[in-house]
């Protein structure tokens, strides 16, 4: 583990709660929006499995699934569940600072994204997590944001306009749809694949690793690879939660928060090299190549405003960001 993720953790798990001998069997529950056999449900069982196996089984892990991830943040942030494991999109209503990381062609790849949060900026947003009811443990994905639809085969910026897409309750997101003459539509990923067949909604934009696991080319025709979005997702828990772990065991919850990262990052990429191909095997149209360049000039006046909104500074350090 860096020291700076060892620092913010430690930071974050600095609350006013007695910690004492963990109990036998004590039972942590967590819950995320994904199958089972997805990036997430790999994350979250590698870290039930791994925590487990590190306390000798003093601890239970409990993983559950919940598509309304909103929900899920409310849950652990009055304590009726302990952690969860959720897309950073419906986040930003709580932690306002991680909505910087939803800005459009943000991080030029996935080594990028991974090293901005795994470093100094990323533990940095995850020390305002306890301000707002929360503990903020640890930097997972969904990958890079593509677009389907049941319409049309998006090739330009001009091919999304006057197209219904359901987004994330993401202010940055839906600004940016709107910026492009879509129309988007927030509402929880419980309720897309309804919204998809009932025609509520024309398209949606998620990772391929979430469209292969959902099996929405079942629902949507074509897939267009934007990536005009990195999605993140982070590992969150109840401070009292945490709390209540001596710190031995506090150290071991999170080696096993960076071992439910490992995997679910491993999983993102293998789902993204073969992605393509099990989706056309499916029978979706997919289109490769995308001309970038013009969908930044597109959002021209939405990069003006969240430069404005967002804390620049931060928004240059990011783009700036290299590997050392």
């Amino acid at each position: 583990m860096t020291l700076p993720r060892r620092l913010a953790f430690a930071a974050a798990l600095a609350v006013p709660l007695a910690a004492g001998p963990a109990l036998a069997q004590t039972q942590i529950t967590v819950q995320h929006a994904l199958p089972a056999n997805s990036h997430t449900g790999v994350g979250a069982s590698t870290f039930a499995e791994t925590f487990q196996r590190l306390t000798n089984n003093r601890y239970r892990v409990v993983a559950q699934r919940n598509d309304n991830e909103r929900e899920m943040i409310e849950s652990v942030q009055i304590g009726t569940i302990d952690c969860t494991f959720t897309s950073t999109g419906p986040v930003g209503n709580f932690v306002p600072e991680v909505r910087i990381f939803d800005v459009p062609f943000l991080f030029r790849d996935a080594a990028h994204a991974r090293g901005v949060l795994d470093g100094e900026i990323g533990q940095q947003v995850l020390a305002r997590f306890p301000a707002r009811g929360l503990v903020g443990v640890i930097w997972i994905e969904n990958g890079f944001r593509n677009l389907t639809n049941s319409r049309r085969e998006v090739n330009t910026p001009a091919d999304v306009r006057g197209l219904k897409i359901r987004t994330m309750e993401n202010q940055v997101h839906m600004r940016a749809f709107t910026q492009l003459g879509a129309l988007p539509t927030p509402m929880a990923f419980s309720e897309l694949v309804p919204a998809l067949q009932q025609g509520t909604v024309d398209g949606q934009e998620n990772p391929i690793s979430v469209i292969v696991a959902n099996n929405l080319n079942q629902v949507q025709r074509f897939m267009t690879l934007t990536r005009h979005v990195y999605s993140p997702q982070v590992m969150i828990c109840n401070p009292a939660t945490v709390g209540r772990l001596n710190a031995a065991d506090r150290a071991l919850f999170q080696q096993a928060a960076v071992a439910a990262q490992t995997a679910n990052r491993a999983r993102v990429s293998a789902d993204d090299d073969a992605g393509v191909a099990e989706l056309r095997r499916r029978g979706m149209t997919v289109v490769t190549e995308v001309d970038t360049a013009a969908f930044q000039a597109a959002l021209a006046p939405a990069f003006a405003e969240w430069e404005r909104t967002l804390d620049a500074a931060t928004l240059r350090r990011i783009r700036d960001w290299r590997a050392n």
